[in-house]
């Protein structure tokens, strides 16, 4: 197969750190081109990696193989239903959408059409943390986990770019490091058949869940932690003890993993475990979780509106 070629949607700081150098640098794919809602950061990143901006977003998906996305995820999903329904592959961004209806449409048009997809989940892909999670679903014999992911993303004095973006601010830690969560838990213990959810201060949310297999879970999500409260740790508890998740890092290798795996999609034409079909499961667990969680909206916590 010749080379894929694929266009990038999206300009903010993900796209700018991790998806262009990494679809740049990637010996099998050729980086054709870059789309933005604002068009001079298309135009600054493109530039950077001496490809085309397009302005308009169906030309760049005209002259693509497969589309990239670093977009919110209400952006995306219409744009990814588009792109599927032209017959380009998908290299999406979690969550797909933060709508069930959203989601589906993007999981329809891409069965529709028989193109593949891949949802960069990105500790399915890290080198540290893709093989430690498939060894413990082969092991099987779990009996609970625990997962905490505490980001201090909305902390006094917080210098993240990611803070900017509203549809963080608004949806929470639920939707935004939600996805990673159960991107874990889920290939282990199995899908989610019952679970209740309760907010916390600012964005955080606790969920408790009870699995396919059997066993079940606990998570608290959150961005708004004090950074002296913040980290990441995922926990399963069985017949071999307790079995820690491994720490990961380099973004960039992870999302070329991600592009390995669409690519071998698109030669084999097998459906890769972590596509189009399992982001739409984690939406639907996602949205009756923020069901179950009430109407309490993160951006006003994080504003102070309420108490």
């Amino acid at each position: 197969m010749t080379k894929l070629r694929i266009g990038l949607l999206g300009t903010g700081p993900w796209a700018e750190r991790t998806q262009a150098p990494a679809l740049a640098a990637h010996p099998d794919v050729v980086l054709c081109g870059v789309w933005g809602r604002r068009p001079e950061a298309a135009s600054a990143l493109a530039a950077a990696h001496g490809v085309t901006a397009y302005e308009d977003v169906d030309a760049l998906i005209a002259a693509s193989d497969a589309v990239a996305f670093a977009l919110p995820p209400d952006v995306q999903a219409p744009l990814a239903a588009r792109a599927a329904a032209a017959g380009r592959h998908l290299l999406l961004d979690k969550p797909v959408a933060t709508t069930v209806a959203g989601a589906h449409e993007v999981v329809a048009a891409a069965e529709d059409t028989g193109v593949a997809s891949v949802v960069f989940c990105t500790l399915r892909f890290a080198r540290e943390t893709g093989p430690w999670i498939a060894e413990q679903a082969a092991a099987g014999g779990w009996f609970t986990a625990r997962a905490q992911w505490l980001g201090s993303l909305y902390a006094a004095g917080s210098a993240s770019p990611y803070a900017a973006s509203p549809w963080r601010r608004e949806k929470g830690g639920l939707w935004d490091v939600g996805p990673h969560t159960l991107s874990v838990v889920l290939p282990v213990l199995g899908d989610v058949t019952r679970m209740t959810a309760l907010r916390g201060p600012g964005d955080t949310v606790h969920l408790a869940l009870r699995h396919a297999s059997g066993a079940s879970s606990t998570a608290t999500l959150s961005l708004s932690a004090p950074p002296e409260a913040s980290g990441t740790s995922i926990e399963f508890y069985g017949e071999r003890g307790r079995v820690g998740m491994p720490s990961w890092s380099d973004a960039v290798g992870s999302f070329r993993s991600a592009v390995d795996a669409l690519l071998d999609s698109v030669r084999t034409g097998e459906a890769h475990a972590c596509d189009a079909r399992f982001g739409l499961r984690i939406t639907e667990i996602l949205a009756e979780a923020e069901s179950l969680a009430g109407t309490d909206s993160p951006a006003d916590v994080a504003e102070g509106r309420l108490s």
